[in-house]
């Protein structure tokens, strides 16, 4: 049964693998493969720190990183931002999500943002924002099963490209 959880060094090596697969798309490649296998603790406690208002990066919002694991492997994260910019009412919301390419197509995307919705829940927030592209049509309906309704589509200008906004009442 698949469970969210916190970035945590005991999923390593999967957790590696899976930014494999992002990077084979061209995502994530901020990281890379051979910094994490050598400092792997301190990314995770990076991770684990941005969910702190005090220890939060400026120019970023406190948010709360759940990994999403199935038996030992990781499937994907979540990403919870416990307020919003200007900027994260156009592009990223309160709530960001991502499964790894090779568990695509097999429900977990509607099972990640379900538990980051309680997750969310249980910081305090009532209502959540979610966005994504226009043409991404596995996240509208992964966001619509879990209640999005639907605001607006806008072009964002500094994303260069059509945004879906969407609304979840959670409370």
């Amino acid at each position: 049964m698949p469970f969210l959880t916190a970035p945590s060094e005991i999923y390593k090596n999967t957790f590696l693998q899976g930014l494999k697969e992002f990077q084979a798309e061209g995502r994530r490649m901020e990281y890379t493969i051979q910094q994490l296998q050598e400092n792997f603790g301190p990314f995770v406690k990076m991770l684990l720190a941005q969910g702190n208002a005090a220890t939060t990066l400026p120019g970023r919002v406190p948010e709360s990183i759940f990994w999403l694991i199935d038996g030992n492997d990781f499937i994907g994260r979540v990403s919870i931002r416990h307020t919003l910019t200007e900027d994260l009412t156009y592009v990223g919301g309160h709530i960001g999500y991502e499964i790894r390419p090779t568990k695509r197509q097999q429900g977990y995307g509607k099972i990640i943002l379900q538990r980051g919705l309680e997750e969310a829940k249980f910081l305090g927030l009532k209502r959540v924002l979610l966005t994504c592209d226009t043409n991404n049509i596995a996240s509208q309906k992964i966001i619509e099963a879990n209640g999005g309704v639907l605001e607006d589509e806008t072009y964002v200008k500094h994303y260069h490209g059509t945004i879906r906004r969407y609304w979840i009442q959670i409370s």
